[in-house]
């Protein structure tokens, strides 16, 4: 972000009352480049902002290279605790329905939040440790229970789904109809990073529904 947007902001905030807590502000570098210069530090109101490598953003843990071991580390360790509970139910009879209903509420939810974000850029072995909780708690049920990539699946669709609903919407004119009027013009990418990002894969996903 440019020097200025940060002074705009900071003005604003003066102007609307709002005092800009430095203390918890943080900044973090994104930059493929590959002679890129360190930027100066960044200075609010006089205070030097932290600059971090990575941080916990609604939820989702960010890395500087946009890698998501660390996310994903985070999800399996919270999932693999609330595994107990699920296996005190077990032990305690409840009927089918209901673990699956709590597995749902309280693991899958931990396993799948923002999954179209990060999913298709993590790597292989952060799947499969996704995926073994899953199997985990497949065993503890005694029923089959849905797959991480049926999950990203379904999710992405949904997702893509309320964008064409709303022209509002800013990626609304990212989806073009190819004049067949069945399928949607893919994007041309050179990087993985692009290839494996949302708008992308969303439009694989609705040409492979068709």
């Amino acid at each position: 972000m440019p020097h200025y947007c940060h002074q705009r902001l900071a003005a604003w905030c003066s102007d609307n009352n709002l005092i800009l807590n430095t203390t918890k502000t943080k900044e973090i570098i994104i930059d493929f480049r590959k002679n890129s210069a360190a930027p100066k530090p960044l200075f609010i109101n006089g205070d030097c902002v932290e600059r971090v490598s990575d941080f916990r953003f609604l939820g989702t843990q960010i890395t500087e290279d946009l890698s998501w071991t660390t996310n994903t580390t985070t999800a399996v360790k919270k999932a693999q605790q609330r595994l107990y509970f699920l296996r005190i139910l077990r032990k305690n009879n409840l009927e089918e329905k209901l673990l699956v209903s709590f597995y749902r509420c309280s693991i899958e939810s931990v396993l799948a939040y923002c999954i179209t974000t990060w999913y298709a850029s993590c790597s292989a072995a952060d799947r499969r440790a996704l995926q073994r909780v899953i199997n985990t708690a497949q065993k503890i049920t005694g029923c089959p229970l849905p797959s991480l990539k049926d999950i990203f699946s379904s999710r992405c669709l949904g997702r893509a789904a309320n964008i064409l609903k709303d022209p509002s919407h800013p990626g609304h004119n990212l989806f073009h109809l190819l004049p067949s009027g069945r399928r949607y013009r893919s994007f041309k990418t050179r990087t993985n990073r692009l290839r494996d990002s949302f708008y992308p894969i969303a439009i694989r996903e609705l040409n492979n529904a068709k």
